[in-house]
């Protein structure tokens, strides 16, 4: 059943999600780390709107449709885990400090929100033109990414990259636009001097990687947006699910990210679920296996819970 809605409704979603954003980003101006505690005080932020709001859903609509937007909100939660351990993977392979992702992903989920608009507008026929192809490619990239990070933990040491000219997006991506070799701080654009010496505007390694951190939320739009129009057909209801599965999404990543930093067997755990979430994707592409998203909640969950487990307990002294 798809229920009617007014623009002051639509009008007052958009208010509240604006107001939303500019707190979370004026609590979030300094370049620095984002501590779980404040991770977790934001997450608790967001679930709490998402409850707010399905809670008027219900006063003004009745259960049926409340029932719908907590399935919806739910089933995206749960389609997002992956993305999560994906964000991972790109920051790494960027070399992207702590300090500065909060902004690509505040800004991330800025172009998401519009992403996920065009995707609901769209419907499933975006998938049928460039799905399989896109999640290919993107599968051997997180393959990629986690057989990187397993290396970088044998090493010992975490590769810091000053001069990224040989990385791979800086290489592929300026082909097209001027690209500059080095972050310059927090900035996604920077004047720089060309080959003839006029200082002309370049993108910064961080806006590359703010790019294919868009990139992965319309891969993973590629099976949430169709996963929930099979629930609902109501466009009022699957964007409003899909934005506060969203904007809590980042705040899951920086407590996943702080117990990374304290729990010592953490990133192995995070290098494993990378490898499952690869292999998982490739073998959904050539129709091998379909993983269902339960069973594939249930993997990551249990892997987590095991990096935690044998992180808590005392490491064997030295003889």
């Amino acid at each position: 059943m798809v229920v009617e809605h007014s623009v002051t409704e639509v009008v007052l979603f958009c208010v509240l999600i604006i107001v939303c954003l500019w707190c979370d980003l004026h609590a979030h101006q300094a370049d620095k780390p984002v501590s779980a505690r404040n991770a977790a005080i934001w997450s608790c932020i967001w679930v709490g709107l998402a409850l707010v709001f399905a809670g008027y859903i219900g006063y003004s609509f009745g259960s049926e449709q409340v029932q719908l937007f907590l399935t919806g909100y739910l089933l995206e939660k749960s389609l997002s885990v992956d993305n999560l351990f994906v964000i991972m993977a790109i920051f790494s392979s960027f070399a992207v400090k702590d300090a500065f992702q909060h902004r690509v992903l505040y800004y991330g989920v800025l172009g998401a929100l519009v992403l996920r608009l065009i995707f609901v507008a769209a419907g499933s026929s975006l998938v049928a033109m460039f799905g399989p192809y896109a999640l290919a490619s993107f599968g051997i990239f997180v393959l990629w990414t986690a057989w990187k990070m397993w290396q970088s933990m044998h090493s010992g040491e975490k590769e810091e990259i000053v001069d990224y000219s040989e990385h791979w997006a800086v290489r592929y991506t300026k082909r097209f636009i001027p690209v500059h070799n080095q972050l310059s701080g927090h900035d996604f654009f920077v004047k720089a001097p060309d080959t003839t010496g006029k200082l002309i505007w370049k993108a910064t390694p961080l806006f590359l990687c703010l790019f294919v951190v868009e990139v992965s939320d319309v891969m993973f739009a590629f099976d949430s947006v169709p996963a929930i129009i099979a629930v609902t057909h109501d466009p009022f209801l699957v964007y409003t699910s899909n934005v506060f599965a969203i904007l809590g999404l980042r705040s899951m990543y920086f407590l996943l990210a702080a117990g990374k930093r304290y729990l010592r067997h953490l990133e192995k755990s995070v290098v494993i679920i990378l490898a499952y979430i690869g292999v998982k994707m490739l073998l959904d592409v050539v129709g091998i296996v379909h993983i269902s998203p339960l069973i594939s909640l249930g993997v990551v969950i249990g892997l987590l819970a095991i990096g935690i487990l044998a992180s808590l307990l005392p490491e064997k002294s030295a003889k």
